[in-house]
């Protein structure tokens, strides 16, 4: 069996690449657009659609992993800025305060017929940021491609305060509850 990752995100290859996991990347090409509304459905939504983009290119012995994560504040999905001022408005609606990040995933197992979708939900405290800590964050342009408009793993540990939950979650992929999924629903054991 081989593993195709969905996705052409480095933080996903990078997550399943420190645990040794062998895969090969086939990047879904998938517009991210969904009629869901909650946004543990979005996620999975999504990576069900990213996931099945690169199912249908493929036949055999495949197991295809798709993910999408979004951020929600005060009832707002909030996905990837569109530009910087998207970027500043994002991240002033986080700051000081708690949200949640959704991520989703799906598995296909094209031999099995099989398809699984979970998600997996982290609470993150942003620090009370200034104007100009914004500012300067956007100016190192980790917010481009990022949900909520940071990124963790990066400069954004710097306005992270504190996280409840899965770490990995936030950076893109919850690799425990991939871990579980694969080896509950697929036979295939990373450990």
């Amino acid at each position: 069996m081989e593993i195709v990752l969905a996705s052409g995100s480095p933080r996903r290859s990078e997550i399943l690449s420190s645990i040794g996991v062998n895969f090969s990347i086939i990047p879904s090409d998938v517009e991210e657009v969904t009629d869901e509304k909650e946004p543990e459905k979005i996620v999975m939504d999504l990576s069900w659609k990213k996931a099945s983009f690169v199912a249908e290119k493929l036949s055999g012995d495949f197991l295809i992993i798709g993910a999408d994560t979004v951020v929600f504040v005060d009832g707002v999905v909030l996905g990837k800025p569109k530009n910087k001022s998207d970027a500043f408005n994002m991240l002033k609606a986080l700051s000081g305060r708690w949200h949640q990040v959704y991520t989703g995933v799906t598995v296909i197992s094209l031999e099995q017929n099989k398809i699984v979708k979970e998600y997996e939900k982290t609470d993150v405290y942003i620090k009370s940021l200034s104007d100009e800590m914004i500012f300067n964050y956007i100016e190192k342009g980790e917010y481009i491609d990022k949900a909520g408009s940071y990124a963790i793993q990066g400069y954004g540990s710097l306005i992270v305060d504190k996280i409840n939950g899965d770490y990995y979650n936030v950076v893109g992929l919850p690799i425990s509850k991939l871990h579980d999924i694969l080896s509950r629903e697929f036979d295939v054991h990373l450990l």
